[in-house]
């Protein structure tokens, strides 16, 4: 058996430890950034720590508007376990790296085209933490750019072409594309309730598509994502993830697994507010109510499924070992991490 350093499938080959360590210090340092901005609306609010802990998961709980939103904070978890899984030189934190060079990369250009308009550059002049809020956005930046141009280059070499692809890795191909799917429902599901509530309020389109991409829209200096952005982003992600995993691509499986759980903690959220609003008791009197109530229903199970599909044992696209490895070994059953 093939007991050399570097040969463990799980982890990635000793040449890209320089680009996997630079990825893991550059996330942890921007996550303890959202992190002290969380901080600081806490100190700030006129809530209690309780109150905060409350509003993670309750949207009606917190008495006082954070400086950060839900998903500025599922991101402060997201980066810190990416972060780790990095660090660790683990190969499933590849995809889920990219995906948050790539996240912050838009949130960056988004503020970039926002800062062409001198009114909106006036105002991180005027007010008292323009100048801190400047800093993380630019922050944003170098992050994402070492993220993404690290990350990038750190491929794995493919197991041999003439290897059958049986056992684990054509198990994975299965379960990838079931993710898949689950995934581009949901992004036809998010996008039709998207197009309803824009059809519903009269909102123009052109507006809503410019507040995608243009920090300055809303008319506030604002950390927290705007709604547009998160719900075009958050389509668009499922999109592009659920087609790769359509396809069996073996690097996505972290990518995946990041994003549902993220969509996760966002729709048990939902679930929340549906309770304490009391509108379960409510929603099946109307067609409209009952689509909403189906919706939830699936994203909750099916955001459920895929965190469970992609963090199973031995099923996982690393499981056979490089090929360095295989031509004096067996393939042997391994785990995913």
């Amino acid at each position: 058996m093939d007991v050399r350093p570097g040969t463990d499938p799980r982890r990635a080959a000793p040449e890209h430890s320089g680009a996997y360590l630079a990825t893991g210090l550059c996330l942890t340092l921007y996550a303890g950034v959202l992190g002290a901005w969380t901080v600081f609306g806490i100190i700030q609010g006129d809530g209690s720590t309780w109150d905060f802990v409350e509003g993670l998961f309750n949207p009606g709980a917190s008495p006082t508007t954070q400086i950060l939103g839900p998903y500025e904070w599922a991101f402060t978890a997201v980066f810190l376990v990416i972060a780790g899984l990095v660090l660790a030189q683990r190969r499933v934190a590849r995809s889920a790296a990219l995906l948050s060079g790539f996240v912050l990369l838009a949130l960056s250009l988004r503020e970039g085209v926002g800062l062409l308009h001198a009114a909106y550059r006036h105002q991180y002049t005027n007010d008292p933490l323009g100048s801190w809020a400047l800093a993380t956005r630019g922050l944003g930046v170098v992050v994402a750019l070492v993220v993404l141009f690290s990350m990038f280059p750190a491929t794995e070499r493919r197991p041999d072409a003439a290897l059958p692809a049986t056992g684990p890795d054509a198990q994975w191909r299965r379960l990838s594309r079931i993710c898949g799917v689950l995934f581009l429902v949901m992004a036809l599901a998010e996008l039709g309730w998207a197009v309803r509530d824009m059809t519903a309020t009269g909102t123009d389109t052109g507006r809503y598509l410019r507040g995608v991409v243009d920090g300055s829209v809303l008319g506030a200096l604002d950390l927290a994502a705007s709604a547009e952005f998160t719900t075009v982003g958050s389509v668009l992600v499922l999109l592009i993830l659920g087609v790769l995993a359509l396809r069996g691509r073996r690097e996505v499986r972290g990518a995946l697994l990041v994003f549902a759980a993220l969509e996760l903690y966002m729709t048990v959220r939902t679930v929340v507010w549906l309770t304490v609003s009391d509108f379960f008791n409510r929603s099946f009197e109307t067609t409209e109510g009952a689509l909403s109530m189906a919706t939830t229903a699936y994203g909750l199970a099916a955001m459920t499924s895929v965190v469970v599909l992609a963090t199973g044992r031995g099923i996982g696209p690393y499981d056979g070992r490089r090929p360095e490895g295989i031509r004096t070994a067996a393939v042997g059953r391994e785990g995913w991490l």
